[in-house]
């Protein structure tokens, strides 16, 4: 049985425009590998509540799992909860549990819980909340689609509490061989291989080394011994005798 897809959707004009740099997609694929999920797609869209909504039905219709992030602080341009309860078609409003949570908080800190910061309990009809440990403010799944916050340590723990929650697969494993030789020159060996080993996933990866050409070539899989396999072979045809 193939392992589960996902996709990521990554929301803010702030990436887009080059202000902020996106880590959110490399640790979500480092752990989906880990889970036996395999990270499919990723797209990246303005704080634009039609392009959101368009993203989200298409990845959610095409792959298991979607995962978002950005876009669900107490800030006007904050409006991917609206985006998803429009998505899915269901009313959102502020919810009890997800007020008590921010209600708490700001209390332990002698902070007022004012309508700007009571944005964030604003929860799509039907949605299950995200733990977040960090500052309290919650995520929310609704059918397969996660939501998540931008901020790279908030994102993290969110997705920590989720993934025990989804059905994974066998977990993805890789091997790599670095070889000092152009793409150009190994490229019908590798083909050939990467047919013969069908069930496995080859990469190329060149690079320049003092002035010297060179491939990173991966091989990746779910059968260890299919793996160890491929690269005995892969390093017999790819290495100068």
């Amino acid at each position: 049985m193939p392992n589960p897809t996902a996709a990521m959707l990554v929301i803010g004009d702030e990436i887009l425009s080059g202000r902020t740099r996106d880590s959110n997609m490399y640790h979500l694929a480092g752990e989906l590998t880990r889970h036996g999920i395999v990270l499919k797609e990723a797209r990246v869209v303005a704080d634009d509540q039609a392009a959101i909504i368009a993203a989200v039905n298409a990845l959610r219709a095409a792959y298991d799992e979607v995962f978002t992030s950005g876009g669900i602080g107490p800030t006007h341009d904050d409006i991917t909860a609206e985006a998803i309860a429009a998505a899915f078609g269901v009313p959102i409003g502020v919810r009890d549990d997800a007020r008590a949570i921010l209600e708490a908080h700001y209390a332990r800190s002698g902070t007022e819980l004012n309508a700007a910061r009571l944005r964030m309990a604003r929860i799509p009809d039907g949605a299950r909340l995200i733990d977040n440990p960090i500052s309290r403010a919650p995520g929310f799944s609704l059918g397969n689609v996660h939501v998540m916050a931008g901020v790279p340590n908030i994102f993290e723990a969110m997705l920590a509490s989720v993934l025990p929650t989804l059905t994974g697969g066998d977990p993805l494993l890789s091997q790599s061989l670095r070889v000092m030789r152009g793409e150009g020159e190994i490229a019908k060996p590798l083909a050939d291989l990467a047919l013969e080993f069908a069930d496995l996933t080859f990469g190329s990866y060149p690079f320049v080394r003092d002035g010297a050409y060179g491939t990173n070539l991966v091989v990746r899989g779910t059968d260890a011994a299919r793996l160890d396999a491929a690269m005995i072979r892969l390093a017999a045809v790819v290495t100068p005798a």
